[in-house]
């Protein structure tokens, strides 16, 4: 049994979104003995748009939602939990037919409007026979919550993550939520696991798209837990049309700038929800570096630090070892100056100008890494470049969890 993070947040209260309708139910593709099939049922209309993960090594579902996208149109999403049916070959994308076929079956639509999505064990194929019985299963159960969903898609999880913001668009108001699952092998190019946004505003699948591509360059892409990007990260958006509002199609139209600004709130949120459940995580850890020479440059720093292991355990151990962040810099292939580095943690300055400060005092920051939100501070003195990137310590609690996974 996982023990819950010590960074968990509550569920919030999510509402309702009309046009999607969700619902769970038991496929059995772990002998775990709960809900491990997922279905959110679209109404005609209903746009999309995702980003994929830039793992070579991506499963069949990966491919299908590649494809689909293209379209821009969405039906039905379902999310398979306990198998992630990457490296499966035509068996997996065997299964994968199997699924959109029976699913367009039973809303008579087509099949290029069914999205899908699988996490788990890599190397075994989806058994389609207990995905098609989970189907059946699925298209008569009842309407369910959205945190229902959120454990249902869930594996190493050890706490549901949502998240929820509204906007006025045309003189609406629109809801959005969202939901993620993802705790290890996180290190996404452009998502992170597991994560899906519903939306009741009409918003062009186009439009849509723009803005999640942007949303996510400042929030899932700027996350990781262990340095591994995952086989099957994707995150899909879908917009019902529902809320009655003229379509948005560029940002000059009315509440499209309230609009973009509450799904960057909701990826945000969301990917910290990841960095706070990373698997063994005691501490969540937020790095700001500025005087880059450019965003890119600075966001490709704060990762090398966010991913260096020496960093992470010096951090679980509460060691102000700030040289370590100095290597890490160093090792980044960027654009640096040794001479002009300074260096923080939360409010202390440790390092400026490529020295350590006349007189430091490592009493504050000591108590500073007690706490279980840690700020680092990276300023490179060469550019206007800057970024933030989160993630988590690492902890005996991470060797734990994967070492017993197919267990």
């Amino acid at each position: 049994m996982l023990v819950k993070s010590p960074l968990a947040k509550p569920f919030p209260i999510m509402p309702e979104i009309a046009g999607a309708t969700p619902r769970v139910a038991r496929a059995g593709y772990k002998d775990w003995g709960r809900c491990d099939l997922s279905y959110i049922a679209l109404d005609e209309g209903t746009t999309v748009a995702g980003v994929t993960t830039q793992n070579i090594c991506c499963s069949a579902e990966v491919d299908l939602c590649r494809a689909n996208l293209a379209h821009g149109r969405a039906r039905a999403l379902v999310v398979n939990a306990g198998n992630s049916n990457a490296f499966t070959g035509q068996r997996g994308k065997d299964a994968v037919d199997a699924i959109t076929t029976q699913v367009a079956g039973h809303l008579n639509c087509d099949a290029s409007e069914i999205f899908v999505s699988s996490t788990g064990v890599i190397g075994v194929p989806l058994p389609i026979d207990k995905a098609q019985s989970g189907l059946r299963a699925v298209f008569d159960a009842a309407p369910c919550s959205w945190e229902d969903v959120t454990h249902t898609i869930g594996t190493t999880d050890t706490f549901a993550k949502g998240a929820t913001a509204s906007a006025m668009v045309d003189g609406r108001k629109v809801q959005i939520v969202g939901i993620i699952k993802g705790s290890g092998m996180i290190a996404p190019d452009m998502a992170t696991m597991l994560g899906y946004i519903f939306t009741d505003a009409a918003v062009d699948a186009a439009f849509l798209q723009q803005m999640l591509s942007a949303s996510n360059k400042t929030s899932f892409s700027c996350i990781t837990v262990d340095s591994d990007t995952s086989t099957s990260d994707t995150v899909l958006a879908f917009a019902t049309g529902k809320a009655g509002n003229k379509p948005l199609t560029s940002y000059d139209d009315a509440g499209a700038d309230a609009f973009a600004a509450a799904l960057n709130d909701i990826c945000r949120q969301l990917a910290h929800l990841v960095v706070r459940d990373g698997e063994g995580a005691q501490k969540f850890i937020e790095i700001n570096v500025s005087g880059a020479a450019n965003d890119d440059s600075a966001r490709r720093i704060g990762l090398a630090i966010a991913n260096s292991p020496l960093v992470k355990t010096a951090i679980a151990g509460e060691d102000a070892n700030w040289g370590r962040v100095v290597m890490a810099v160093g090792k980044a292939g960027e654009p640096a100056n040794r001479d002009s580095l300074s260096i923080s943690f939360g409010a202390t300055q440790v390092a400026r100008n490529g020295l350590a400060v006349a007189g430091y005092d490592e009493a504050p920051v000591a108590q500073h890494l007690k706490q279980n939100e840690i700020q680092i501070g990276v300023d490179l003195g060469i550019g206007a470049g800057r970024a933030t990137v989160w993630t988590c310590d690492l902890t005996h609690g991470y060797i734990s969890i994967n070492a017993d996974y197919r267990s």
